[in-house]
């Protein structure tokens, strides 16, 4: 049995290391109302993009963009990877990458080519081990999405799937569904769906200025980039989620072993006390 020293810098040890799990539980609580409360404030743009792409999409008959037609064959795919900078949130990048990396084992087995962009530390580094095509990232976006930083790694692969070099673009992220729950997906992004754009209940007529492919050119671009931002602004609230819940976890944790080592301790103290009385009876019956 360890000695009464032993056991009592063990128990000092673990409650200064529930004492920083306590703090980062309440710092990530506090993020995680700010990260809920951008999500919330980015989906009505995106529900009123959408819903505008999608009359656009049906509207048009003259002018096909290339973002909603769909390839004849399927030889090669982007997929545009959100995770966090840090850890310390759970398993919520080892999920989302987890479920990349099955579907990159089924393209592979399919034959179709791959290429990577990265969004977060964690999801470059293992696109990175897993030997996979990096061909733009982003990491250092803090605690806020920033869509100035977003756009550049976005448009490589924008610039791609129009040159013809990709025939689809999927996208990966943690989605949220509340402060306990959250789900990896993988959505399509490019070609633009009907159940993306919606199906256009009327037939809407417009008047384009300047002209119908400047509008709808810019306007599919901006709304693509905005499913992406809603993308990465739903990651970093799940990932303040994960790492409150991950936090909250350790503290509880810690809490358990601290009651474990004052049980060993006050055990070994005991003993110790029993000794010493039986050492002094034995030595006064021995006089």
């Amino acid at each position: 049995m360890p000695s009464g020293k032993e056991i009592r810098n063990k128990i000092k040890s673990v409650e200064n290391t529930r004492k920083i799990t306590k703090a980062m539980e309440m710092v990530a609580a506090s993020k995680m109302r700010k990260a809920q409360d951008r999500m919330r404030a980015a989906r009505p743009y995106g529900e009123k993009i959408r819903r505008v792409a999608g009359h656009l999409s049906h509207a048009l008959s003259e002018y096909h963009h290339p973002f909603l037609a769909p390839r004849a064959t399927v030889k090669n795919l982007g997929l545009i990877c959100v995770t966090s900078d840090k850890g310390l949130c759970g398993g919520l990048n080892s999920n989302v990458l987890r479920l990349a990396l099955h579907r990159m084992k089924e393209w592979d087995e399919a034959g179709q080519g791959l290429q990577v962009t990265a969004i977060g530390n964690k999801g470059l580094g293992f696109m990175q081990r897993a030997g996979a095509r990096v061909v733009s990232h982003v990491i250092g976006l803090g605690d806020r999405p920033q869509l100035e930083k977003l756009i550049g790694p976005v448009k490589v692969q924008l610039d791609a799937y129009i040159k013809g070099e990709i025939d689809v673009l999927y996208i990966a992220y943690t989605r949220f569904i509340n402060t306990m729950k959250q789900e990896p997906v993988i959505e399509q992004l490019l070609p633009l769906s009907g159940e993306l754009v919606g199906q256009g209940d009327n037939k809407w007529d417009y008047i384009y200025e300047p002209d119908a492919k400047a509008v709808v050119d810019d306007l599919l671009v901006r709304y693509v980039e905005a499913l992406i931002y809603q993308g990465v602004a739903e990651n970093m609230a799940s990932e303040q989620s994960a790492r409150m819940v991950a936090m909250k976890s350790a503290s509880d944790n810690a809490k358990n072993v601290i009651g474990e080592l004052k049980l060993v301790y006050n055990k070994a103290r005991q003993a110790a006390i029993t000794k010493e009385l039986s050492e002094i009876v034995g030595g006064a019956a021995a006089v």
